[in-house]
């Protein structure tokens, strides 16, 4: 069932169901996390109206954002401010802050990126270079990979819309290039230059936690993490496969930016799942693949969302993020989430590396060098 703009309802034509009618398939865990999430928007929608403001946007991220939400999940969120500046601001993030704990909302992590302010200017005009820190770049990633609006949406649109402009806009090589594709490079290189900041941060993270939560991160990065990589190398390649042929006799001689805009706008309403949906029903000779792809992401979703309890007294998840790295290569249920990330990779690396289709042959020629 495909999001609404208002992130709120659910209707009858998502791609996901459409390429689980195709594959014979039920895959009841990403249907329970969908409507979970789109619940808890709603109910987040009733208890943050108070905060509500013209130039500002309070934007959700992480599962709660992907349609992916379950009952352990943080609440990752932002206040994204596109105004002038006013101390006023902070006493707003502040005051949602201590309304999202008053109802008991997991906080965000603790690396302090979520949870607080974030600005349109640091987003828009600090792309690369020693100012784009850490921080910033995932915030303005993961605004376009996963973002999700409670309430008022005015500024997330101007600043995201703003966002792919200046990746558009200063790409040279999409306007006057010679290959036959028509792909964003400066976006794909910012998006995977985020995927390889997350898989070198693991490590960080892992040396200055000594080891916490080691086991719970792993199976993020192979899974949630890998997602979102590769939702955004499908947005930049939906500007060669979603644009027919006459609209690029348009936009491309032209150098007609906001055409292109609109459309990556259009596709990034898409969650990370929904974008890889769409794309596989293109190709029905991958229909092997992508039924397992989703089967392993089903049950990674159903590891995290069991609330049976083991006999240690914890759930699933509960002991995967409890669980030391001494423990983990006897540990069954960590054995079962790599097994899990293992047909995802597979099935991955079949479709984009070995297919022998467009898609591949994309990857191949953006993705890797």
């Amino acid at each position: 069932m495909k999001q609404l703009d208002i992130g709120l309802t659910l209707v009858a034509d998502s791609p996901i169901d459409k390429l689980s009618t195709r594959v014979g398939a039920k895959w009841e865990n990403l249907r329970a996390a969908r409507e979970r999430a789109v619940e808890k928007r709603r109910v987040l929608q009733a208890d943050l109206s108070e905060f509500e403001n013209a130039d500002s946007s309070i934007i959700v991220y992480g599962s709660l954002g992907r349609d992916e939400f379950t009952l352990g999940s943080d609440l990752d969120w932002t206040l994204l401010v596109d105004g002038i500046a006013d101390p006023a601001h902070l006493e707003v993030a502040l005051a949602i802050k201590d309304k999202l704990e008053e109802l008991g909302h997991k906080a965000p992590g603790r690396e302090g990126v979520f949870g607080s302010l974030a600005f349109s200017h640091e987003l828009i005009h600090q792309i690369g270079g020693q100012d784009d820190t850490n921080a910033n770049t995932t915030r303005r990633i993961l605004l376009l990979l996963e973002s999700t609006v409670i309430g008022k949406r005015d500024a997330h649109k101007r600043v995201l819309s703003s966002v792919l402009h200046r990746y558009l806009k200063e790409d040279r090589g999409l306007w006057h290039g010679s290959t036959q594709f028509r792909v964003p490079r400066f976006l794909l290189n910012d998006i995977a230059r985020y995927w390889r900041t997350m898989a070198v941060d693991f490590a960080a993270k892992q040396r200055a936690r000594g080891n916490e939560g080691f086991a719970m991160r792993n199976i993020k990065l192979r899974m949630s993490r890998k997602l979102i990589f590769i939702s955004g190398l499908l947005a930049c390649f939906s500007c060669h496969l979603d644009v027919d042929e006459s609209e690029k006799q348009k936009i491309f001689p032209a150098i007609a930016v906001q055409p292109l805009v609109e459309h990556l706008y259009r596709r990034l309403k898409l969650t990370p799942l929904e974008s890889l949906a769409d794309t596989l029903l293109r190709f029905e000779g991958l229909d092997t693949w992508s039924a397992q792809l989703f089967k392993a992401y089903d049950d990674f979703l159903g590891i995290l969302a069991d609330e049976s309890i083991l006999r240690n007294g914890k759930t699933q998840r509960v002991h995967l993020e409890r669980l030391s790295v001494d423990e983990l290569d006897a540990d069954p249920i960590f054995q079962r989430t790599r097994e899990i990330s293992h047909r995802f990779r597979d099935a991955v690396n079949e479709i984009f590396l070995r297919s022998s289709t467009e898609l591949s042959r994309l990857t191949i020629e953006y993705g890797v060098f």
